[in-house]
This record gives C-alpha cells, structure tokens and sequence, in this order.
C-alpha cells in the first residue's frame, strides 16, 4: 500500500512536491487556503483586464536548458509562448539621461561604456564575470541531500574553474558594488538590477540567463502557469483540497501523523510536507517545539524580501514603443506608509501580453515595496474605511505619475487595482507578506537550508523558505528535491517522467 503523504499550500513548491510524489507512488493530498493554486504566482480579473502579479521572466524558457528541462516534467514546455526582452529595464536619471539594461552582454557592455565611460574598469569587471560564469552549470538534478561521496568529488571537479568567482560574488551586495562606480546613473542601475541587498552573483545568473535566452516571460501570465501545474497534479491521481487552512500540524512521540484543518477536521498521513509559509509551519502549526539555533537565527536576524503594494490600472492606449519597464526619479517624493517613501517610480507596461488586455488596450502595473506590513495590516483591520482612503490616494497618485510620464488623458484610465500586503498576507500567509521569503544576501552566501526539522521525523519542508532567493524555478526544484530525498529514505529509485 502507497504512503500517504499530506502536502501543506498549493504554491509551485506545493504542486511541484505533489507531482513528483505522485510519479514516484506516493498518495498525495494537498491542502491550500486559498480557492486557486499557485500561491503568489497568481494572476486576477477585474473588468476586461487580468492583472499579473508574480512572473517577470522566468529561467528555462529555452529548449535545452537545465530549468526547461525540468519544467517540461511538468509542464508541456513546446505548447508555451515565450516573449525574450531585448531590454531588460531602462533606467533614467534626474537629467533625462538613460541606460537601457540590455540582456545581451555584448550590447549591455557597450551600452555601459557609452553611457559611463568613467566607469570602464568597473565595466569590464563587471561583464566580464557574467562572462566566465556563464559557461557554469547549477547542479539542479540531484538533491544535495542525496549525494554520495561520487557526486560530491564530480561537484567540487565540475565546480573548480568557477568556485573563485562564485564565492567573490556571493560575498558583496548589489548596493555595497554599487558604490564603486563613479558615473551616479550607472550606480543606480547596479543598484536596482534586481534588490539592492541581494548578492551580485544573483543578478550576474540573471544576466546569463537573459542573455542565453533563457529567462524570457510566459504568454499568458502567472495564474494560466499555475493552473498548467495544477492540471499536471491532477492527471497523475492527486488531489487537491481549497479553501483548507491547516491550523496544526499533528505529531505524536516526535513523529507526524498528519494535520488538523481549522475547521476542526483531522487528515492523518504518514509523512507530511509543508511548502507553506515557513515562520507559520515552524511556529505556529508546530508551536516552536522543533527547532535549533541555526533555525532561530534565521527567523530573527536574516532578511527577508519586502512586501509590496501593486497599483495596476488600465489604459485605452497602446504603448508600442515605449519600454516594457521604465524607471525614473520623481520630483516630489511618493509617501507609502508611515515610515516609507518612494523617490524612484517604475512602471511595468504589459505591451508584449496581448491576453492580459482587450485590443486597444494596456495593462499598467507599478510595485511599491515596503517592510511596514503591520500598519497595513492594522489599518485594514482597525479602520476599513481609511485603509480605502489610502488605498485609492495611493493609486490616484500613482496614475497622474503615469500620465505625467507618458502624456496621457486621465478619461484614458479605465480600470484601477490596488493590492496591499494585507492583501499578500490574506491569500497567500507570507510572513510579513514577504514576496519571496529571504533575499540572497553576502550573509547567507552559498548557504544551503535543511529540508528538515530537529527532532522531528517524516516531516519535510519546500518552497521559499527553505531556498534562499526564492523565485519559480527554485521553489520547483524543492518540491523535487523532497521528493528525491523521501525516495532515499524508502529506498526507492526517483523517476520523473518528460513531457
């Protein structure tokens, strides 16, 4: 008889470990508490539009690559509509001077040079390290966790040539690299290439990616992904289990024996997996009876990505021409919060996804980020009817930015969102509404995360908060990698299937 495996959150963690699982001969029943799949890599309607609010590029978007190679585990890869930017963003000054971040390296160095020829050194530093890690290749088909003593010799031979540069990278941030730079508009594009505390060896993989062609953005957007996990799930025999929020995760003589749902509902199991939020698994589900040092240290003194408010509106116009991504200063800076304040606007223009829009229009989105969740939180909660006020200020200010910006009608402006990270904690339990748990900074390095409790067994965790920096392909692997480390531990040989 199969084991019984519950799986906490319906994320790409969550649906990824319940594909694998289910490949593998394992029963698999997720619990999600939302009503989609997909957690943050979500997508929503209002009138006529589909707001986005996850997928920028994604990595493995090109026949042949290591990550497309595992998305076609899952997902029919050859079916999928990939758009390759040639700009990434561009980036103004306050002088109306631009760099245009282009995602080939050699159009990228020269678009550097021209723009900051002060700063040759540094650019030559700089893409030139893209350059010898480009021909490196992350180990992504076998968990660590399942290494002999063979994969680790052929890691540390296949690793050598670039372990110099992986752990130079890895150790100063986009914001301290940054400071090297004498041109002020190059400073600032080092400095937003991705998060200012993240490690410059992420945006340099980044920039590899792009410029491989291999990180290009899914026709359709983030939820029409989801769902084509989710249906993957559920053609292999899973099932999935919405509007369940799991209150407990239940153990007896240090060992799980499934989950308690806050309807009072019991589901017993034999292994549980949570690729839910980790602050709330730890110690919420588990009341922070399993936990070590490292593990405290993580949740007290590591950073986590912020959270965000999204403006999104519609627009009775097309943008053909403009770039795709577009940052700029602003004259007067844009208050938030109580303790945040924006001074640079960017705006994404969905002109490249004609899904998300009727014909004739655009789909406009701008991220605000801000690490002041509880005043969200509490005012939504404690005064609604502010909460709406700043909400629609918020976006009001926002779109005469935009209009300003691009020279348009204000009667052009059809359709208006805002989301909040009260709005992020409520559908999706991020801890501080977090967008992808913590970011990948010098601190953290090349530091792997354990899968696993202290004194607690056939429990295993996925997702964000167990891989560092986050993102879709890594939250992918994760649910693969606790898959192939359960197989182990039944010894039992992993199998995946290729679409």
């Amino acid at each position: 008889m199969a084991k019984k495996i519950n799986i906490i959150g319906a994320g790409i963690a969550g649906l990824s470990a319940g594909c694998y699982l289910q490949m593998n001969g394992y029963d698999t029943e997720i619990f999600e508490l939302h009503d989609l799949p997909g957690g943050l890599c979500t997508s929503w309607d209002r009138m006529d539009y589909t707001i986005d609010g996850c997928i920028h590029w994604l990595v493995g978007s090109r026949k042949n690559d290591e990550f497309y190679n595992l998305w076609n585990e899952l997902i029919d890869m050859s079916k999928i509509r990939f758009v390759d930017f040639d700009e990434y963003f561009r980036i103004e000054g306050d002088d109306g001077a631009y760099i245009s971040v282009f995602t080939d390296l050699d159009k990228l160095e020269k678009e550097f040079l021209t723009k900051a020829p002060e700063d040759r050194e540094f650019i030559y530093e700089f893409i030139n390290a893209a350059r010898k890690l480009s021909h490196f290749k992350i180990p992504i088909n076998k968990a660590p966790e399942t290494y002999n003593l063979f994969d680790i010799i052929k890691l540390l031979y296949q690793s050598m040539p670039y372990l110099r540069n992986l752990i130079k990278w890895s150790k100063i941030s986009c914001q301290e690299y940054a400071k090297k730079c004498q041109n002020k508009l190059l400073q600032k594009t080092i400095d937003s290439l991705f998060m200012p505390e993240m490690s410059v060896l992420f945006v340099l993989m980044t920039l590899i990616w792009m410029d491989k062609k291999s990180a290009g953005y899914p026709i359709g957007g983030s939820l029409k992904w989801s769902k084509l996990i989710e249906q993957k799930y559920l053609s292999l025999g899973g099932k999935i289990n919405y509007n369940s929020k799991v209150s407990t995760i239940l153990h007896e003589n240090s060992s799980t024996k499934g989950i308690k749902l806050e309807n009072g509902k019991n589901y017993y199991s034999d292994i549980v997996v949570s690729a839910a939020d980790g602050y709330d698994t730890i110690f919420r589900m588990l009341e922070g009876q399993f936990l070590d040092e490292k593990i405290k240290d993580y949740y007290s003194n590591y950073e986590t990505f912020p959270s965000y408010l999204q403006v999104s509106f519609g627009v009775r116009q097309t943008f053909n021409d403009s770039p795709h991504l577009l940052y700029f200063p602003l004259s007067t800076p844009l208050i938030l919060d109580e303790s945040t304040q924006e001074d640079y606007m960017g705006f994404r223009i969905f002109n490249f996804d004609p899904t998300l829009a009727p014909a004739g229009k655009t789909l406009i989105t701008a991220i605000l980020p801000t690490y002041n969740h509880t005043y969200w939180e509490d005012l939504r909660k404690n005064n609604f009817s502010q909460y709406k006020l700043e909400k629609d200020r918020i976006a009001q200010e926002v779109i005469e930015i935009f209009r300003q910006k691009f020279d348009c009608p204000i009667d052009k402006v059809d359709m208006i969102d805002v989301s909040t990270p009260a709005t992020v904690i409520r559908y999706t339990n991020n801890w501080k509404g977090s967008f992808e748990g913590w970011i990948l900074t010098p601190k953290i390095g090349l530091k792997q995360m354990k899968k696993t409790l202290p004194g607690l067994k056939n429990f295993y965790m996925a997702g964000q908060w167990v891989e560092p920096g986050g993102g879709l392909p890594a939250v992918l692997m994760s649910g693969r990698n606790v898959t192939q480390i359960i197989c182990k531990q039944d010894k039992k040989r992993f199998v995946s299937q290729i679409l």
